[in-house]
């Protein structure tokens, strides 16, 4: 009995080993090759899987997530012979883990090699001031050449990004004061700008000024000269109603119109800015006489519209004078 129960444990250990060997599990995120005696046989994915003990074994264990490799700062010589340094980074993704295992050895180094070289060429086909202006361009052409370069090895290089592209001190000194001098050149085409376009304003407000000016002086004659033709025409009613009067014999309207231009002088006179004192060869009486007269007028005018008619003078008599008063016609 005791050799039987050693048996049945060897069994078991056996088993157990089998089982332990057989089994595989693949974590997220990576895939396994089998190979059997050697030779590639098929691609594990993530989960539990089994393979035959003894006869199948793990290969290769590939990284299947996004990954990233550092290019190195290395020497740049541009077409037009300017040295920068320059580094990088590499994005790439494993698509195939079968060809990534054995297409090619070392997959990182190979990544990295081909992307070093393809700055040197790429770069050294561009002039300094394209180089530094240009970054999209380089990354763009860069992944292009690199990513047709690793197809075969199961590989999809994402992107391919330039970090620092550095020129020598003397080369940035240099690229600075042209900067400098371009900025100035700017800003002294915008301030002669400005000035031109702030005389031609003026120029235009002094335009538009002179022809409301102009309107104005026109508005203003046009206004006078209405005023004059209506103090005209007002003028000549006046004289046609006086001529007619004195047709219809009343000697009164032109003692009337005598003494109103009479008044209207001496006011005129008295209202000037240089006269302070009149001196005049008339008496005060005069001024009298032909404001009674004017009343006299009014007196006639506005008595024969009350119904109270003046007495008639007898005939003969002599037509007084009042003493200095405006003489009657």
């Amino acid at each position: 009995m005791l050799g039987f129960d050693i048996f049945v444990l060897a069994l078991l250990v056996l088993l157990v080993l089998l089982v332990i060997a057989a089994v595989k599990i693949v974590s997220q995120g990576y895939n396994y090759t089998v190979e059997r005696f050697g030779r590639y046989t098929r691609t594990l994915r993530p989960g539990l899987t089994l393979i035959i003990p003894f006869i199948d074994r793990i290969g290769r264990k590939i990284n299947m997530m996004e990954q990233v490799v550092d290019v190195p700062s290395q020497e740049v010589i541009t077409r037009d012979n300017a040295m920068v340094r320059v580094d990088g980074v590499v994005f790439f993704q494993v698509l195939e883990a079968a060809q990534a295992s054995y297409e090619v050895t070392n997959l990182d180094v190979a990544i990295l090699a081909l992307t070093m070289t393809n700055i040197r060429t790429v770069m050294g086909s561009m002039d300094l001031d394209k180089l530094l202006s240009e970054r999209d361009e380089i990354n763009h052409r860069l992944l292009k050449v690199v990513d047709d370069a690793t197809h075969n090895w199961g590989v999809k290089v994402t992107r391919i990004e330039i970090k620092d592209i550095e020129p020598p001190r003397d080369l940035v000194d240099s690229m600075a004061r042209q900067m400098k001098a371009e900025r100035d050149k700017r800003a002294a085409i915008l301030v002669a700008e400005g000035e031109r376009q702030a005389a031609i304003l003026s120029a235009e407000g002094a335009k538009q000024a002179q022809i409301l000016a102009a309107e104005g002086r026109r508005e203003a004659a046009y206004r006078d000269a209405e005023a004059r033709e209506r103090e005209a025409e007002a003028e000549a009613k006046a004289t046609t109603m006086v001529s007619e009067a004195i047709s219809r014999g009343n000697v009164q309207a032109i003692n009337y119109f005598v003494a109103n231009n009479y008044i209207g002088a001496l006011k005129a006179l008295a209202e000037a800015e240089n006269q302070k004192v009149l001196i005049l060869p008339i008496e005060a009486s005069s001024v009298i006489g032909a404001i009674a007269g004017v009343s006299e007028i009014a007196r006639e005018a506005f008595g024969g519209a009350g119904g109270d008619q003046p007495q008639p003078k007898p005939q003969g008599a002599p037509r007084g004078r009042a003493g200095g008063s405006v003489p009657s016609v």
